[in-house]
Formats: structure tokens, C-alpha cells, sequence
């Protein structure tokens, strides 16, 4: 049965099958007494693998160039002629991660769209705190605005991440937008972002091992990527207080079990108010970064992300 994003069904704990009732006690097991990934992240420097997925045959950095902007990596994998370009932005709580990290993600993204993924390496915390991550972000946007014809032999673009990648997607679109008056982008995929980082009632209420992002570790990461509080609710780095008139149709993606459900709620909202197309997708029992596992939650929310894309391609 397919509900409503917003039916209140969704949310009740008899939602959740018994299945990811399976895996979220599983996971919590595994990660007892271990410290988490971001606990033990090196000094921001430079990038850090989160995962050791296997590298895609496909992938080859190009570097974006932007006048009077520090170059930008992007890492690369594309189809032998993509039908357009997924700006694809890494999550890692803005202090850890590698655009080389989700290789099979992308090549899923690849197959099932014909778009060609170019992931951003974009600078992390503390050693670059906000702005610098944004600002990578901006030039790979504005550099795609004006190569990808060129580079790929289509200028469709969309733009999309999980987690960190979500939240930067946000003002990147803004920025786009207002410094650039490039309204490009033809979607959005927006993956469980942060988009208060002043903290959204989900985001203090979550805890317990089980639902793996907790409070505490939200506020470490914002300590690092956001030193300065009185930032913290701006709209660059706060996208739910953004004027978000002509962005592109989106896809809101978030578990009912995710610290940031209130962002994907609010932001969803705000995205409908502002006169934009966009889609709830709602995981009942879904829990921060539940689409990187392999379990059927993770596997409908994929297709879902997919389905999302190609019919935004379609359109073109």
C-alpha cells in the first residue's frame, strides 16, 4: 500500500516491517562500545574514505577551473554518451568523506539514467570550515553550467546527495540562482539533509545507538564545520530559511527514524510553498544513510531515486 507522505500511518511504530526492525537492531549491535566513524575522522585536511566500495572502471577526475576560484575536483563516471549530468555531492558531515567513496552508487545512478555522475571533492572541516565546502560546491555548478556540453555533449543538468551532499545541494541552487542567474538544474535529489543547523526538533529529540546519528554527534560535526554560531541560521548554510522560489522539482528522501526528519519535512514544505514541483518519500523505521545498506528499504528508496531522475530526464 502506498500512503501519503504525510499519513499518519507512516509514522506509527507498527509501520516498520520486521525486516528493518532486523537490520536496525543488527546495526546497533555492531556499533556498541564502537567508537563512530566521525569520533575518530582525521583533521579535515583532505579527503577520507568512509567506505571501501570498490572503484568503478569508469571513473577519471576532471578538474573544474573557474576564474579567480581555488580548481575543483570532480570525480567522474559516465556512460559512453550520457543523455545529461548528476552534480552528485558526498555526505560525511562536512568533516569526513570522498567523492571516490560511492562508486557503485553512481554507476547504479549511471545504468538506470544514462546521466553521467560527477562527484564533487569538495574541501572538509575543521580545516575548512563554512564557507570553503560551499564554495567548491559553487564553482563545480558554475563550471558544469559552462562545460558540460563540451565535456559530456549534453547541458541537461541535475544536482543531488545524501546527507552533507543533500544540505549543500540547497544553497548551491541559491547561489546558482542569485550570483549567477543560472537556473539550470533540472532536479534535485535531496537525501536526509541538514537543512537547520541550529538544530530542528528531530534532530535534539533522536538517541540510542539504534538509531545510529544521534544529538551528540551532530553537534560535533557542526562544532567543526560551523565554529561560529552566529552563522548557523543563515540562509546559505541553513537552506530552511532560504528563499527557495525557482529551484527545480525535487525528491525528499528521509526515514522516520532519521535525526534530520524534521529538515526533509519542513524543507518539502517550504519547497511546495514556494511554487516548486517536489516529492516526500518517506522509510517507516528508516534510519540516518539507510539507502547505503542492502535491504529492501534501501532497495525501494533507490529505485525511487532512479525513477526520480528519469522522469525528470524524460521531461527535457
Amino acid at each position: 500500500m502506498t500512503l501519503n507522505p504525510f499519513d499518519p500511518r507512516l509514522f506509527r511504530p507498527e509501520a516498520i516491517s520486521a525486516e528493518t526492525r532486523a537490520f536496525n537492531a543488527n546495526l546497533a549491535a555492531q556499533m556498541k562500545g564502537r567508537p563512530k566513524p566521525w569520533e575518530t575522522q582525521a583533521d579535515g585536511a583532505g579527503p577520507s574514505r568512509m567506505f571501501a566500495a570498490p572503484q568503478s572502471p569508469r571513473a577519471k577526475t576532471i578538474v573544474a577551473e573557474v576564474k579567480g576560484r581555488p580548481p575543483v575536483e570532480l570525480h567522474v563516471v559516465a556512460p559512453d554518451n550520457p543523455r545529461g549530468v548528476y552534480m552528485h555531492i558526498h555526505g560525511g558531515g562536512l568533516i569526513m568523506g570522498s567523492a571516490k567513496d560511492q562508486d557503485p552508487m553512481l554507476e547504479r545512478i549511471m545504468h538506470a539514467t544514462g546521466l553521467a555522475c560527477a562527484s564533487v571533492e569538495y574541501r572538509l572541516a575543521p580545516a575548512h570550515p563554512y564557507p570553503e565546502g560551499w564554495d567548491d560546491c559553487e564553482t563545480a555548478a558554475l563550471w558544469l553550467a559552462n562545460h558540460a556540453k563540451a565535456e559530456f555533449g549534453s547541458d541537461w543538468l541535475s544536482i543531488g546527495g545524501e546527507s552533507a551532499g543533500a544540505t549543500l545541494s540547497v544553497p548551491t541552487l541559491v547561489r546558482m540562482r542569485d550570483k549567477h542567474g543560472f537556473t539550470g538544474f533540472k532536479a534535485a535529489n535531496l537525501s536526509y539533509g541538514n537543512y537547520d543547523t541550529t538544530m530542528t526538533p528531530s534532530q535534539k529529540w533522536i538517541g540510542g545507538e539504534s538509531f545510529f546519528l544521534e544529538t551528540r554527534d551532530i553537534q560535533y560535526c557542526t562544532g567543526l564545520y560551523a565554529p561560529d554560531p552566529a552563522v548557523r541560521r543563515e540562509a546559505d548554510m541553513s537552506a530552511l530559511y532560504a528563499n527557495l522560489a525557482n529551484m527545480p522539482p525535487a525528491l525528499f528522501t528521509v526515514g522516520t527514524l532519521d535525526a534530520f526528519l524534521d529538515d526533509s519535512l519542513f524543507v518539502y514544505a517550504r519547497w511546495i510553498a514556494a511554487g516548486n514541483e517536489a516529492e516526500l518519500a518517506v522509510y517507516p523505521g528508516a534510519i540516518h544513510g539507510f539507502n547505503m545498506f542492502p535491504y529492501t528499504l534501501a532497495q525501494d528508496a533507490n529505485a525511487r531515486i532512479d525513477a526520480f531522475l528519469k522522469a525528470q530526464l524524460a521531461r527535457a
